[in-house]
C-alpha cells in the first residue's frame, strides 16, 4: 500500500513541472503565439519564457523568490478570473486551489532547494513543457499537437485515478 502511495506521489511530483505553465492546448497557444499565426515555435516559446522570467524577477537580482513567483502568477490568475464566467464562489475556490498549487510548484521547480529559482531551473521546466506539448517533435506546437497532448494528459489522469481507487 505504501508503495502505491509513493508511486502516486512521485507521478504527481514529476507531472507537476510539466503543468507549470498554461498547458491546456488552446491556452498554451494563446499564451505563447507571439505572431498570432495559430502555432508556437520554439523561438516564440523561449522568448516568452525569458520575458516572463525577467518580469517575474521583480527586483532584477537574477533569480526568482517564491514571493516573486507567486505574485507574478497571481497577476495572471486575476486576469483569468476577471474574464471567467464562473460564479464568485467557484472563482474563490479556483483561486485558492491555484495559489496553493503555485507554492508547491515553486518548491518543485527550485531543484536546488535554496529558495532561489535560477533561470536554468525555470528553463528546465519550460523545456519539459514544450517537449510535452510538441507531439510531432518538429519544434512547432499546433492545434493538432495540443489535442494529442490533451489526450495524453487525460490518459495519465485516468491512470492516476485507477491507482488511487486501487489504493483505497
Amino acid at each position: 500500500m505504501k508503495a502505491i502511495f509513493t508511486a502516486i506521489g512521485l507521478a504527481t511530483l514529476f507531472a507537476a513541472p510539466a503543468l507549470a505553465a498554461p498547458h491546456e492546448g488552446r491556452a498554451f497557444i494563446a499564451d505563447y503565439d507571439a505572431d498570432r499565426d495559430g502555432q508556437v515555435t520554439q523561438a516564440e516559446f523561449d522568448a516568452a519564457r525569458t520575458a516572463r522570467f525577467n518580469a517575474t524577477d521583480a527586483n532584477g537580482d537574477g533569480w526568482v523568490s517564491e514571493d516573486e513567483y507567486v505574485a507574478e502568477y497571481t497577476g495572471r490568475l486575476e486576469k483569468q478570473m476577471a474574464a471567467s464566467k464562473l460564479t464568485d464562489e467557484k472563482k474563490a475556490e479556483n483561486r485558492q486551489r491555484q495559489l496553493r498549487q503555485t507554492h508547491v510548484r515553486f518548491g518543485v521547480l527550485d531543484t536546488s532547494k535554496d529558495k532561489k529559482m535560477q533561470k536554468a531551473e525555470y528553463d528546465a521546466s519550460g523545456t519539459r513543457a514544450f517537449a510535452e506539448m510538441d507531439a510531432y517533435k518538429d519544434g512547432v506546437i499546433t492545434a493538432k499537437d495540443a489535442e494529442a497532448a490533451k489526450a495524453r494528459q487525460a490518459a495519465r489522469q485516468s491512470q492516476r485515478d485507477v491507482a488511487a481507487a486501487a489504493a483505497k
